[in-house]
């Protein structure tokens, strides 16, 4: 009998297992693959922002021209295993990591496929496990509609792309999302011929517009991605030479490789969920409250098969305040309600709290500041010229409300003003603060500054 069942060993699973069983719980694992982590680790967020670095360094993206050209030609001699090697190193350091924190917490730990017999009995091959409290960490998978024509050779998902096993000349990438923007970066910085479809009219619509500009900017300018947005596909074919994607406008386009990223499902098909009693709800979502936990009072649910926000980070803190509730721990709570965003593309981009657009929506006395690394002494020695961190306050009491960037390290500047926002800041904690210099931190002082300029200058009526 133990005392928690964790189905899963992605980030949700591994850390809601070693927080109880730190606190001297009997814990069991299943996981169904031959290696932990889950699509995090496997398929998912690090072999992505691994696969983006090597990008970077490979087709001389980072290397920048000072004299202001950038070059993005792939050198003649790199090959599919220059671009995979890396990500085979680090997501092999993760499987030793996650053994070794379930191994240090003596986690058991179960290979198969789970399948709910009751409330308390979870079925794994011919093992029948008895828990007081479930956590299913089960992940998602990409959505794969019958009318689409996976062959995971010319028609891949956001799982099958890894597989690849020669860089194409073109590809199309069908939705505009975080994966398919992602992806559409990694593959144009190669110097491939990328083409990026999505019947919405915008890029990535919860980013801030002015940021998602800049983005937008360089995909075209820089990479020469060919977009395609207001576009909806009508089919897709393929055949031994390439794939045809026919758009309802009536184009076509013919490419080496699709990559439709159109969205995610939860991972709960196998579970026999009916047997124990939980409800799912639309693409088989566990339903969960402010705790995490399911209908079934026992059973809690925390990550990607629980939906939004989906996030690596996020999931985490979900699975630790499951336990915490589950097991009575008095310790975390609840997850921060302010939580940060980043998007790996090229450039890359963060976020967090209210974008401009929502201020304006929601009729939010607000203001804005900015900072742009071309003004910047960092930005300057690392040629990134075209990074912005823009700030957006209450104009009366200065309360920093968002905070949102574009450039080099985007997602590790977003938490300095991510934990201003966390403790009720204004913006003259950025002015308040000494920086290091030359940082690109430092251009939170000067973003701040441009924004108390901005309400000065509207209270005195000049422009």
């Amino acid at each position: 009998m133990y005392d928690l069942i964790v189905i899963g060993s992605g980030p949700a699973g591994e850390k809601g297992a070693a927080q109880a069983a730190w606190f001297g719980k009997r814990v069991a694992l299943i996981e169904r693959e031959p290696v932990p982590g889950g699509a995090c680790v496997n398929t998912g967020t690090i072999p992505s922002k691994t696969l983006r670095e090597s990008a970077l360094q490979l087709s001389g993206l980072r290397q920048r021209d000072f004299g202001g050209a950038v070059s993005v030609l792939l050198r003649d001699d790199i090959t599919v295993a220059d671009f995979m090697r890396r990500k085979s190193i680090v997501v092999e350091r993760e499987w030793e990591r996650i053994h070794d924190n379930l191994t240090r917490h003596h986690v058991d730990r179960y290979r198969g496929t789970a399948r709910m017999l009751s409330r308390n009995e979870v079925a794994v091959g011919d093992d029948v496990l008895r828990g007081d409290v479930i956590l299913i960490a089960t992940g998602s998978l990409p959505v794969r509609p019958p009318h689409v024509p996976f062959d995971d050779a010319r028609v891949l998902d956001s799982d099958t792309i890894l597989r690849i096993e020669q860089i194409p000349r073109s590809m199309a990438v069908v939705g505009a999302g975080v994966i398919g923007c992602e992806y559409t970066s990694i593959f144009a910085a190669l110097g491939v011929d990328v083409h990026l479809i999505d019947g919405r009219t915008s890029l990535l619509p919860f980013i801030d517009r002015e940021i998602a500009a800049v983005l937008l900017d360089d995909m075209q300018k820089r990479l020469g991605v060919t977009l395609h947005l207001g576009c909806d596909v009508d089919t897709i074919t393929r055949s031994e030479e390439n794939a045809i994607v026919k758009l309802k406008d009536g184009s076509e386009l013919a490419c080496d490789k699709v990559l439709y990223a159109a969205g995610r499902m939860s991972n709960t098909a196998e579970l026999n969920l009916a047997a124990a009693g939980v409800e799912t709800g639309y693409r088989g979502l566990v339903l969960v409250n402010d705790f995490f936990q399911t209908n079934v009072p026992n059973i809690y649910a925390a990550g990607d098969v629980i939906g939004f926000p989906a996030l690596a980070s996020t999931s985490m803190e979900q699975a630790r305040v499951a336990m915490v509730h589950a097991f009575d721990l008095k310790y975390k709570t609840r997850v921060a309600p302010i939580l940060p965003y980043a998007i790996y593309t090229i450039p890359e981009l963060a976020t967090v709290g209210m974008s401009e657009q929502a201020c304006q929506e929601a009729g939010a006395d607000y203001e804005t500041g900015r900072a742009y690394y071309r003004n910047n002494a960092r930005g300057q020695i690392i040629g990134d010229t075209k990074g912005l961190i823009k700030l957006t306050f209450e104009r009366q009491s200065l309360k920093l409300l968002g905070v949102h960037i574009v450039g080099e390290n985007a997602s590790e500047l977003l938490h300095v003003g991510m934990v201003v926002m966390q403790f009720e800041g204004t913006i003259n904690a950025f002015i308040d603060c000494v920086f290091n210099f030359p940082t690109l931190s430092e251009a939170y002082k000067y973003a701040a500054y441009d924004g108390l300029g901005n309400v000065a200058r509207k209270r005195s009526g000049r422009r």
